[in-house]
């Protein structure tokens, strides 16, 4: 039987329910799909995964850089790659900033390619290191929470100030639960200050669910990903082995009330009516049901499970990060009176190389608009 889809717009694979779009986001996914383990090994070594966390190397991150060489390196290209994670219970076999790390040395992995051809994406050290929680985290140990106004805000602060010194083209790159708040802060963020540029949040796991998929779905996992589990405890075991300890990974199962089937797991590989976090209540809390911060089989964690998708979405953001510069190349943006309520004249100087002849601070714009700080 023909597993050729009706639309020709769509790709097939080797599974009858998996298709992918006839476009570049589309097949720069099949290729990965499509990819021997060999040719996958291949791709993470071209991006230097695995390799230690670069927090502190010099040179990889805006902060970590010396002043010229960061200003050399935006004229070349502008995209900034924001990594954020949280501090979590990841179980006891897993550090709590696994949420960053992952995050990070994904990001660290596409500047290290990027670097390579001589125009290296910038990244800003994880400003969200503290994140926003459901209300069903509350109470763990090991959790951090911090209260959603607290974090939009603080977000919106670092938005601004890396619009302010050139990075026009901000590129959110999520690992953990709060995605709602990460929309809002971008929302927020252009209400408040209508600033031209491209401005994006992704959910690094939703945007390459497709190398989630269970075993029968012809993937790698034996399960779907859930939290600090398989999936999570083998991205550990790939990226950042030295902080993992199996001796003490345990598997469990999160306490439901209604029949399965109304909410999706972390990366909706069932299409189910509500994402996860579209709700509360119908499930007990973590620290009643799973206080040991683990829901799912952390016990099948295995470094090799991780290589796909983490090819998949190296693979992904370069794409995203060379078509930017495609449409808008460094040092320009789109176009202000089609994408903010200003007009061209008025952001002139503000959209001018910071600290030359004529520049003005972005502080200094007059607001429009909702453009309180309410």
């Amino acid at each position: 039987m023909s597993n050729a889809p009706e639309d020709p717009r769509l790709l097939a694979t080797d599974q009858p329910d998996l298709f992918f779009e006839d476009n570049t986001v589309g097949r720069c996914k099949k290729e990965v799909w499509d990819a021997s383990d060999a040719e996958v090994d291949a791709i993470l070594a071209e991006y230097g995964v695995p390799s230690p966390c670069e927090w502190g190397k010099p040179g990889s991150y805006i902060q970590t850089t010396v002043r010229h060489q960061v200003e050399a390196e935006r004229r070349k290209n502008d995209v900034v790659f924001i990594p954020i994670g949280c501090t979590e219970l990841h179980g006891r076999h897993l550090p709590s900033a696994s949420d960053t790390l992952y995050v990070s040395q994904i990001c660290e992995g596409v500047r290290r390619f990027t670097a390579k051809r001589g125009a290296p994406a910038s990244l800003a050290l994880p400003p969200l290191n503290y994140g926003s929680h459901p209300y069903h985290h509350l109470g763990m140990p090991g959790t951090v929470i911090i209260r959603e106004n607290i974090a939009r805000e603080f977000l919106i602060d670092v938005m601004l100030g890396l619009w302010n010194d050139g990075f026009r083209k901000q590129i959110l790159i999520n690992n953990h639960g709060h995605l709602w708040m990460l929309e809002s802060a971008i929302q927020q963020f252009q209400k408040r200050y209508q600033l031209p540029g491209i401005f994006r949040v992704i959910d690094w796991h939703r945007a390459v669910r497709e190398f989630f998929r269970t075993v029968p779905k012809g993937g790698k996992m034996d399960t779907n990903f859930v939290h600090a589990d398989e999936s999570e405890t083998s991205l550990g075991l790939l990226l950042h082995p030295d902080m993992v300890d199996m001796d003490w990974a345990v598997d469990t199962e999160g306490k439901g009330y209604l029949p399965d089937g109304h909410f999706d797991k972390s990366v909706d590989p069932f299409g189910r009516p509500s994402r996860w976090s579209e709700g509360e209540g119908h499930f007990a809390i973590e620290i009643a049901a799973t206080p040991e911060g683990v829901v799912g089989k952390a016990t099948h964690g295995k470094a090799e499970k991780a290589k796909r998708p983490v090819a998949a979405i190296l693979k992904y953001l370069t794409l995203l990060n060379d078509q930017i510069l495609e449409a808008f190349p460094a040092g320009t943006v789109p176009p202000v009176e089609e994408v903010t309520l200003r007009t061209a004249a008025e952001m002139e100087p503000y959209l001018r190389e910071p600290l030359s002849e004529g520049w003005k601070p972005v502080y200094a714009l007059p607001r429009i608009g909702q453009g309180s700080n309410s």
